[in-house]
């Protein structure tokens, strides 16, 4: 009988239930899918899904669970886990889909899914999976809050200026959206008033958003939502790993010289990190010289504005994990300090 050296449960989420696929990974290096199952996303299903995980297992070998970062669908799954003491690890889509296409698999469902999810984690070292922070738990839904406001607002304003613009605009819809539009303003105001409030309890958290805030463009609600969709920076390592987690890493498809597509952002990461970074990446384009230049130095390269702003986000996000990792203020002016100081006799 092989010696089985590892164990993974491949669970690809969905909003209602969770498709299950248990691996093991032999001593000679070789990869079994041992087993599927599907149950429900609820507290029920889970409970049965150990269960049934605990028949198949090997107790002298450790199990872990591998999932996919599927919006919030996954949450609740990855907290019972967690307050279960099992052994946890969420992986990006983008690193999935990656590795999906790698295997020999023609047909794409759900069961495949769960088994590209297995033979992902029996062949990685993954990390564990730790719940955010309270603090970045309440800052993340009070942000995303705000965002999903901010939405509805706009949608509000297309429809009255639409409403505004007809040959005879009916005065009662106009009223409706006025007042819809007004209550909007009025819950975006006191979210975010909920999160400055929130930031200002907590001393190192508050230390934190004002050196971010340092930074040209960058203000308290963004600083707040990069930390609360990072989680503190807690998992991420490096700035290649971050841009990826953020979908503002770069994707390129060429072969040889009749395949040259063109580059572009992945947009396979956190989208709300993507969103918030916007308005703060056109502010440090006009009054930064730092970016200002690095702005004008790519549209003039490729002639393509969104381009360049993109890639100002990029390395806005950079700036900010720098900034909090070294706990240095940002210096707009540091590289003309550094040339004149080294012009100096």
């Amino acid at each position: 009988m092989k010696k089985i050296i590892k164990q993974v449960v491949g669970v690809d989420v969905a909003q209602k239930e969770l498709v299950v696929c248990m691996g093991r990974l032999y001593a000679d290096l070789s990869i079994e899918l041992i087993a599927h199952k599907v149950v429900r996303n609820q507290a029920k299903g889970f409970a049965s899904l150990l269960e049934w995980v605990k028949k198949l297992k090997d107790p002298l070998v450790e199990l872990r669970y591998v999932m996919e970062a599927t919006g919030v669908y996954h949450e609740s799954f990855a907290y019972f886990l967690h307050q279960q003491g099992q052994p946890l690890s969420i992986v990006l889509p983008n690193k999935i889909s990656n590795y999906f296409r790698t295997l020999e698999v023609k047909t794409i469902t759900d069961k495949t899914a769960s088994e590209a999810i297995a033979r992902f984690g029996l062949e990685r070292k993954l990390d564990d999976w730790q719940p955010p922070k309270p603090i970045f738990k309440k800052l993340r839904q009070l942000t995303r809050e705000r965002d999903q406001l901010v939405q509805s607002r706009t949608v509000a304003k297309n429809q009255l200026h639409a409403e505004r613009s007809q040959a005879e605009p009916s005065k009662s819809s106009i009223t409706r959206l006025e007042k819809q539009i007004a209550l909007f303003n009025k819950q975006a105001q006191e979210v975010q008033s909920e999160i400055k409030e929130l930031v200002s309890q907590e001393a190192e958290l508050k230390k934190s958003v004002t050196l971010l805030c340092t930074i040209c463009g960058v203000q308290t609600l963004t600083a707040a939502t990069v930390l609360a969709e990072t989680n503190g920076f807690e998992l991420i390592r490096n700035k290649r790993q971050l841009t990826s987690y953020a979908g503002l890493d770069v994707k390129e498809k060429q072969s040889g010289t009749s395949v040259k597509g063109k580059a572009q952002i992945s947009k396979r990461g956190n989208k709300y990190l993507r969103k918030c970074l916007h308005m703060p990446a056109l502010s440090a384009i006009r009054h930064d010289p730092k970016y200002k230049t690095l702005y004008a130095r790519l549209v003039s390269k490729h002639g393509i504005k969104m381009k360049a702003a993109v890639a100002v986000q990029r390395k806005l996000l950079e700036m900010i994990y720098t900034i909090f990792k070294t706990q240095i203020p940002y210096e707009k002016n540091y590289l003309k300090k550094l040339e004149s100081s080294n012009a100096a006799p």
